[in-house]
């Protein structure tokens, strides 16, 4: 494998058929790591399919290519903010900007050209939507700082990566606050379950460097900090259902979702490099459970 390609894609043919520019523009913006926008897409699905416009494809497929690129876009500034911070850790040294192959120059014009899609998407929303996206903008240029000034820096990429909740919700209806509260509130205890799990693999060099973590704060009691804020996160989208369809059948479409967020903490061990990431990635797994519940029940008697 070439040693640029950084040791966590999952696309490491793909990534390293291409030209070293294109490669290293590709892995900024993490397009060899899907996880990262599935993760962000899925919410915004969520939105949509909860609030009972059908299946609304279009919308649906531009929700997605914003996804993609504004994910990408994120990546790429937090790579040029933590630029220092990534040279002090063995997964992430290899990083384009970090490892000097990408320029911050050049790094800042792909996060431009980035956003440019994502505004092509933006044009494609309703008003109060794309304020309503437009309005994530601060949280997303704080993401990169919280690592320095917080244990919890998980609970801030949780409304972060959870905005496009609100983003889908907003473009199909426009009340029902409460249901959209709390799912969003559950969303932000799953962000931070499976963004704890993802930092387990840095706790050593974190620990180091100086860098904050809802990994590090937990400590020995990371399953069971996990299975908290899992559970947290089942009862808030539990509470959402009822509020939104005071229905038991309804609650039971979470039960797939549940009993996939059990197996990760019972099978998670935080001892084994492979392990915290192969369950951070099956949260698309989980993702993709909760939105066939939001579809079924934003639906139902349609």
């Amino acid at each position: 494998m070439n040693e640029t390609i950084v040791p966590d894609s999952q696309h490491r043919g793909i990534v390293a058929r291409l030209p070293q520019v294109p490669r290293d523009l590709a892995q900024l913006a993490r397009f060899d790591r899907p996880i990262g926008w599935w993760l962000l897409f899925w919410p915004c699905a969520w939105g949509v399919w909860l609030a009972g416009g059908g299946l609304q494809l279009e919308l649906v497929l531009w929700l997605l290519v914003g996804a993609i690129a504004m994910r990408g876009a994120g990546c790429v500034y937090n790579d040029i903010v933590d630029a220092d911070l990534d040279r002090k850790v063995a997964r992430t040294a290899s990083r384009p900007v970090a490892s000097g192959r990408i320029s911050k120059k050049l790094a800042w014009s792909w996060l431009l050209t980035l956003c440019v899609i994502g505004l092509a998407v933006l044009l494609q929303l309703r008003v109060l939507s794309a304020v309503v996206a437009l309005a994530s903008l601060a949280l997303v240029a704080a993401y990169p700082f919280m690592k320095r000034i917080t244990w919890w820096p998980q609970a801030w990429l949780g409304l972060v990566f959870t905005w496009g909740l609100l983003v889908g919700w907003t473009e199909i209806r426009g009340d029902y606050w409460a249901v959209l509260a709390a799912m969003y509130a559950g969303a932000v205890c799953w962000v931070i379950g499976y963004d704890t799990i993802y930092a387990l693999q840095d706790r050593e060099d974190d620990a180091l460097v100086g860098i904050r973590s809802s990994a590090l704060r937990m400590g020995r009691h990371v399953r069971g900090g996990v299975t908290l804020f899992y559970t947290a996160a089942m009862a808030l989208w539990a509470l959402a259902f009822w509020l939104y369809r005071p229905d038991w059948i309804a609650l039971l479409t979470l039960l797939p979702a549940a009993l996939h967020l059990l197996w990760q903490v019972a099978t998670l061990d935080p001892t084994d490099p492979a392990n915290p990431l192969e369950r951070f990635r099956s949260n698309r797994m989980a993702g993709l459970l909760i939105a066939a519940a939001c579809f079924v029940v934003g639906n139902a008697g349609r």
